[in-house]
């Protein structure tokens, strides 16, 4: 079958050949002929070649046309004489294109390369053929593998096998062939045709046409005009092809695009040239600068303008300035207004933190923005203005006189008070409450908590840490990185055993890098962590040690080196999960993490006003020095109390025997840690189909899993308000699940028991089981994939396969028989498979079979009422597979789904809160895809 939507019997406006040619002569172009609309019938082969003057062009090539790999033909150049019916001396490759096409349709490369090399040879001017060629059949031009790319490659081999004229050689006069002049205006239209042809297809046209010794001024006028006609990408393409950005403007090519958001290309143009990432750095941190206005760059140049401009945003266009200083190796300096921007970020979240939250001490905040502010006046200024808006005029005094800051730059009222504080030469801080009984307290005594700064030290407390059989509790502190791209280096190592607890100074340790205190820090804990018999506990141990790693170079290893460790992370997980929280019960979000799990199993949290306080300070305070002790010293309490009341905890297992080290998904950062879900009021059944939900926008993957189990959810999109979801629930009657900051002004607006805090330190199948146990949701097996993960619609269409395999050949999207397709072996490689075939199950919604007469006639992949459907996620490979008898395509968005082995994966992940599973208790493994 031919290219669908090309008719080889008609030229490109539809009008018959011979006048079709007659008028695309006079554009110095060819039309298909004759021989084209032969090639199309199957009707034409080598020996019925029809004698021709110009290119008569044949059909793109046909889905069998497609599977060849594209490898190198092996052998030399072939010998021997044309075989009958080959072509003649000429001017244009037809005489041998219908040879090649069958021989590249039935995969016989070395054929292939000795019929194509014969050929090359007996042209007049292969570079020129080629050129009509590819202009010809540029409509059917397609990323991968095709006939034009084959034949380029060999045309560039055969070239450069050509073996150099000796002196007593008869040579014909210079030509386009042999280069010079002649070379020239080929290279004008190679040129032109580069702007627009697929990868594979650059390379050899960079060579055949010696582009790069071309004549770059021409190359550069191409490019211009490109620029000049609106088609922005197509130039930088260009350019970068041919590698002529050191000659061209980056600012006049850049800015377009970066309008245009197209940011991934601007980057691949300046790479290789440091000189033009310095400038394209200044040009996007220019447009950071406070006052400037991104519209006034938009309207300077309407073609390229987007209707919106939120993606150049001056908080957006900062963080990918910074991402490129770091991706480019350039100092800071080079883009001081996005470090502006980024430290005045830092410097309103260190407001929140001292001023609404009081998380921070004075000292703390003031040193932290004494370092963010530096002489900046700009900041210095913005600083004032934040402290105005959140603080009275004494404590605006207060801060002025710990920053320096001038007193001219205050409003009156804080001046005064801070000439008042002067004259009393301190700074009256508030009296610190006592919150002795609200928070876990250190059970050891002060004494017992030691700072070990020495290798002496070290060597002196290493029996003690180290000795087998014991468990050891382990922790990490360091500097918080506000206002820095870099993560700090860890500060502090706090190692806990039963009665005491060890600080490790790594500042002190760690310097210098090969001295006695490093080796024997590398050594001391290298030991520690390897030795299985001694018990590690942490919480989000993996993110510790990854720290430790690069802090110390010779703990590069440390977590590979662990063994014997018990991440309580996990098991705090697990206690989550399986404690549903009493009914009733109307807990505001309070502690988090560790001191969750410190309240939860030893009944009061961690009190967490140190751990944002400033780690590298020498000495350390001496709150400083106790929050650290029980940071690690709780561990080993923790644990204790779980392997002496597991079923308490409804954990299974002994502890204290099966300590299990972090596993490959605990490796990754810890995640968010956010206050358990919150029980409002225990709730009668409810069938999975009628429970109706509205999720906020930091919960979309529990929307996706509770829609797989036939949940009707609807989820916020990124930019839409907390308060939607409030109007959305009292409109439709739905319950609002949140994890953000507004839930009690939620839970106001729907009433007790409609609106329910969720856990996003729980991944989402695990968020997914707490809610439903909580509402008391009733999940059957026919619930699964009833409504379609993307867009919440529950009406399915079943397509036969042959119907699925006519619209996707119609649509281009995928080629059912293409070679650079291959089929999917398993599911999870494709989003769109979602039923499966899984012994004992089976997956059959009921819904009607789609007719074709029901698509619309002008875009055959177009349902009645104006969907579309997705038929890019379609693999060739699928469409192949023996045994699929359907697919399912969701009539509100048109994704397309099939029968795979996700069902039985979804069945197995969710098989505790499923009920009655039809055939059997617990399912089979799924049968891969043949």
């Amino acid at each position: 079958m031919g290219c669908l939507l090309h008719r080889p019997d008609r030229g490109p406006g539809g009008e018959e050949p011979a006048a079709a040619a007659r008028a695309l002569d006079r554009k110095r172009t060819r039309t298909p002929g004759p021989l084209a609309h032969a090639l199309s019938t199957g009707l034409t082969g080598p020996g019925r070649v029809p004698p021709s003057s110009g290119c008569l062009l044949p059909p793109c090539p046909g889905p069998a046309a497609l599977r060849m790999d594209p490898g190198h033909p092996a052998g030399a150049d072939p010998a021997g004489g044309h075989p009958a019916g080959g072509p003649a001396r000429g001017q244009d490759m037809l005489g041998f294109l219908p040879t090649l096409q069958a021989l590249w349709s039935a995969r016989q490369p070395q054929q292939f390369k000795e019929e194509a090399w014969r050929g090359f040879a007996a042209l007049d001017d292969p570079r020129a053929a080629l050129l009509d060629l590819l202009e010809g059949r540029r409509a059917c031009w397609r990323k991968g593998p095709s006939l034009e790319a084959w034949l380029t490659r060999e045309l560039e081999r055969w070239l450069q096998a050509r073996p150099p004229p000796g002196p007593s050689q008869l040579t014909p006069p210079p030509g386009p062939s042999q280069g010079g002049p002649g070379l020239w205006p080929l290279q004008a239209r190679a040129a032109r045709l580069l702007a627009e042809s697929p990868s594979s297809l650059v390379e050899p046209l960079v060579s055949i046409f010696q582009l790069q010794d071309a004549d770059r001024g021409s190359l550069l006028a191409h490019v211009h005009q490109l620029h000049q006609e609106g088609k922005f990408k197509e130039a930088a393409m260009l350019g970068t092809k041919l590698r002529l950005q050191p000659e061209l403007d980056v600012e006049m090519m850049s800015t377009p695009l970066l309008l245009q958001d197209q940011l991934g290309l601007v980057e691949r143009y300046v790479d290789g040239f440091p000189g033009l990432q310095r400038r394209l750095l200044a040009l996007m941190d220019s447009w950071c600068r406070p006052g400037f206005d991104i519209s006034v760059v938009a309207r300077r140049h309407p073609q390229a303008a987007p209707p919106t401009l939120e993606k150049l945003r001056p908080r957006v266009l900062t963080r990918q300035v910074l991402r490129l200083q770091k991706r480019f190796g350039l100092d800071p300096a080079a883009c001081p207004h996005a470090v502006a921007q980024q430290r005045l970020a830092a410097l309103r979240y260190l407001c929140y933190k001292r001023f609404v939250e009081g998380s921070l001490s004075q000292e703390d905040w003031a040193d932290f923005v004494r370092g963010l502010v530096g002489s900046s006046e700009w900041l210095q200024g913005r600083l004032l203005r934040l402290l105005a808006s959140r603080a009275d005029a004494a404590t605006v005094a207060r801060c002025a006189l710990d920053l320096s800051l001038p007193e001219e730059w205050l409003p009156a009222t804080a001046a005064t008070e801070l000439r008042r504080l002067r004259l009393q030469g301190r700074t009256a801080e508030a009296p610190v409450e006592d919150t002795t009984g609200r928070y876990y307290q250190l059970p050891i005594a002060r004494k017992d908590v030691r700072v070990l700064a020495s290798w002496e030290e070290l060597a002196r407390h290493e029996a003690e840490l180290l000795q087998p059989g014991q468990v050891v509790g382990l922790d990490l502190e360091w500097r918080p990185s506000f206002g820095t791209w870099d993560p700090p280096p860890a500060s502090l190592l706090q190692l806990a055993v039963p009665g005491r607890v060890f600080l490790l100074d790594l500042l002190t340790l760690t310097q210098p890098a090969d001295g006695q205190a490093s080796r024997a820090l590398s050594g001391l804990v290298s030991r520690l962590l390897s030795d299985p018999s001694i018990t590690k506990l942490g919480y989000g141990m993996a993110g510790d040690l990854k720290r430790l790693a690069a802090s110390c170079p010779a703990l590069a290893h440390a977590p590979e080196q662990l063994q014997g460790g018990l991440d309580l992370l996990p098991v705090h997980g697990r206690i989550r999960e399986a404690d549903g929280p009493a009914p009733g019960v109307d807990r505001a979000p309070g502690p988090r993490g560790l001191s969750l799990l410190v309240q939860q199993v030893l009944g009061r949290p961690l009190d967490k006003a140190q751990q944002l306080s400033n780690w590298d300070r020498r000495p350390l305070a001496e709150g400083q020095l106790l929050y650290a002790a029980a940071d690690a010293y709780c561990l080993l309490e923790v644990y204790w109390a779980l392997c002496r009341e597991p079923a308490r905890f409804r954990l299974a297992g002994d502890l204290a025997r099966s300590p299990e080290p972090p596993g490959p998904q605990e490796a990754s950062a810890p995640p968010q840690q956010v206050p358990v879900a919150e029980v409002e009021g225990a709730a009668p059944e409810i069938p999975a189909r009628a429970f109706r939900v509205v999720c906020d926008n930091m919960l979309q993957g529990l929307a996706r899993s509770l829609r797989l189990l036939g949940a009707d959810v609807l989820a916020l999109g990124n930019s839409e308000d907390h308060r939607r979801a409030a109007e959305v629930a009292r409109q439709e009657g739905r319950i609002i699940l949140t994890s953000g900051l507004p839930y009690h002004t939620l839970r106001a607006q729907v009433g007790a028991g409609r609106c329910l805090w969720v856990d996003c330190n729980l991944k989402a199948p695990q968020q997914a089981k707490a809610v439903l146990r909580h509402f008391n949701v009733r999940v059957t097996h026919a619930d699964i994939f009833s409504r379609c993960q993307a867009c919440n619609c529950d009406q399915y269409l079943k397509v036969s396969k042959d119907l699925m395999t006519q619209l996707v050949g119609l649509s281009g999207q995928n080629d059912p028989s293409s070679a650079g397709d291959k089929a999917q072996s398993e599911d999870t490689q494709e989003p769109g498979s979602a039923p499966g075939e899984t012994p004992g199950l089976a997956y059959d919604p009921p819904c009607r079979w789609l007719e074709a007469a029901e698509l619309r006639a002008s875009a055959p992949a177009t349902l009645g009422n104006g969907t579309r459907l997705q038929l890019a996620g379609v693999p060739a490979g699928v469409l192949r597979r023996p045994g699929l008898r359907h697919f399912f395509c969701c009539s509100g968005c048109g994704k397309v789904f099939w029968e795979g082995s996700h069902l039985g994966r979804v069945v197995s992940q969710f098989h505790d809160v499923l009920d009655g599973l039809p055939g059997c208790q617990e399912p089979g493994p799924a049968r891969s895809p043949s």
